[in-house]
Formats: structure tokens, C-alpha cells, sequence
């Protein structure tokens, strides 16, 4: 998991870094766990843009992850460790020992030929599966559970791990790569260990076409649109917009608060995120 330079033989590549994917062990995903993907281009099913700036991209195939780990007391061997093009983490094929293949979040340390299982009682190394209850004070974890059974919802990006930081009442205190502290159900399951590829956040694109690649488009600044367009727009010459930057809808940005009053899960957050 090394970055790599390359030589400066344009203006676009000057800049740019990329991975060296030492850790990859296969090219092709198991066709098995492997569906077609349809793009959105940011829209929603009226077929309303509701996310800006996405369309294009190059063609892409969903893994399916198991992301429950719902396979009880089975252990599994780690058969390869394989790219995404759909996050920022590597993903490792498990045999389990009654043959079924499945998909998980590469956590960092997990070599092939490497054993994990799901389980109450599993050990605690890189790759297993834990209840919150059942592990020790200051564990680092990732792919956490916010409902008994969903399946992990948090914690999930590369290189991203949380910590738990104490248990009572039934609740686990878990914090988050934010900085925030949350109170989770301890019978939630949780992975134990960081999420590999560490250095994803390291690599500079180094030229818009990358960027255009991941299904990104170009962003245009209020500033130079017209009235009509955004309340930054028009003015005489050059502008600065002549007021506090908002968003197209006049919404303040730049550290204004956009989440709720009172929302239902303000009970269960301990400390906010920096």
C-alpha cells in the first residue's frame, strides 16, 4: 500500500499519485457475488436531479458484501483480497468451512490464509465479528451496527476505525472517526480492526479526467452565474458575491448548522463531532 510518482511527461500527470495495489491478490471478482449497476446520474425515481454534479463515470459492477456476518460460529478463510470500484476499501473473499463464498471489508492486517469467524466468543484479531458487549475497553472496530441484525451501517471508509470507549445499561459508548461519541445498543455486532487501505487518503487525482472517471462533473461558483441562477450571481465586473456564501437555495454554507432541532437521535450522541 505504497504511493507511487510518476514522471512528468505532461501537465496532468505532474501532480499525480496513485496506488501500487501491492495488496490486490486477483483481477476478477467472483461472478457469483457480482450484479450489473444501472447509472442514476444523480437522480432520484421522478427522475429529478437531487444530487448535483454526478453523471458519466466508467461502467462499474456491484459486489455484494455481507455486511450482517450473519454466519454464526463458521469459521472462514481469507481466499483473496480483491479492488472495489464502489468505495474506497478493499474487500476480502471468505470460504467458509461449508463452502459458501462471501464478500467483507478488508481490515487492515488480514493476510490470505488468515481465519475468521462470527461469534460471541471469537478471539479478538483483525477480521472477527463481536457483539459490542463481548469486547474489551479501547477495541478498535469498524463496519458497526446501529440496529441488532441490520447489518453494519458505520464506520465502513478506508482507513477508518472507531473505539469503544465504555459500556452500561445495555448501551455501548463507540467513538466515532469524527470525533464523535455515540451510544450503541451492546448487543450490535461490530468487526474488529481498522479498514484497510490506509493510504487512500494520500493519493492526489492530479487532473479533472480522474475526477470525470469516478462520475464526478464539473462544479460551476455561484459567482458567475447570473441572478436567475444563484443568489451570487451578476454584479458589474468581477464580484465577490456581496454576501455571506449560500447555496443556490440561499441556505448559509461555510459552518452554518443544517441539522435538525430536535431529532430523534440526539439522545444516543454523548459528544459531538469536532
Amino acid at each position: 500500500m505504497t504511493i507511487k510518482k510518476f514522471k512528468p511527461t505532461s501537465p496532468g500527470i505532474r501532480f499525480k499519485t496513485g496506488l501500487t495495489f501491492e495488496e490486490i491478490t486477483t483481477r476478477e471478482p467472483l461472478k457469483s457475488l457480482v450484479k450489473g449497476m444501472t447509472k442514476k446520474g444523480g437522480r432520484n425515481n421522478m427522475g429529478r436531479i437531487t444530487v448535483r454534479h454526478r453523471g458519466g463515470g466508467h461502467k462499474r459492477r456491484f459486489r455484494i458484501i455481507d455486511f450482517k456476518r450473519d454466519k454464526q460460529d463458521v469459521p472462514g478463510t481469507v481466499k483473496s483480497v480483491e479492488y472495489d470500484p464502489n468505495r474506497s476499501a478493499r474487500l476480502a473473499l471468505i470460504q467458509y468451512a461449508d463452502g459458501d463464498k462471501r464478500y467483507i471489508l478488508w481490515p487492515n492486517g488480514l493476510q490470505v490464509g488468515d481465519t475468521v469467524v462470527a461469534s460471541d466468543k471469537a478471539d479478538i484479531k483483525p477480521g472477527n465479528c463481536v457483539p459490542l458487549k463481548n469486547l474489551p475497553l479501547g477495541t478498535m472496530i469498524h463496519n458497526l451496527e446501529l440496529k441488532i441484525g441490520k447489518g453494519g451501517q458505520m464506520i465502513r471508509s478506508a482507513g477508518a476505525y472507531g473505539q469503544l470507549m465504555a459500556k452500561e445499561k445495555g448501551y455501548a459508548q463507540v467513538k466515532l472517526p469524527s470525533g464523535e461519541v455515540r451510544m450503541v445498543l451492546d448487543r450490535c455486532r461490530a468487526t474488529i480492526g481498522q479498514v484497510g487501505n490506509l493510504d487512500h487518503e494520500n493519493i492526489s487525482l492530479g487532473k479533472a479526467g480522474r475526477t470525470r472517471l469516478m462520475g464526478r462533473r464539473p462544479k460551476v461558483r455561484g459567482v458567475v452565474m447570473n441572478p436567475v441562477d444563484h443568489p451570487h450571481g451578476g454584479g458589474e465586473g468581477k464580484t465577490s458575491g456581496g454576501r455571506h456564501p449560500v447555496t443556490p437555495w440561499g441556505v448559509p454554507t461555510k459552518g452554518y448548522k443544517t441539522r435538525k432541532r430536535s431529532k430523534p437521535s440526539d439522545k444516543f450522541i454523548v459528544k459531538r463531532r469536532k
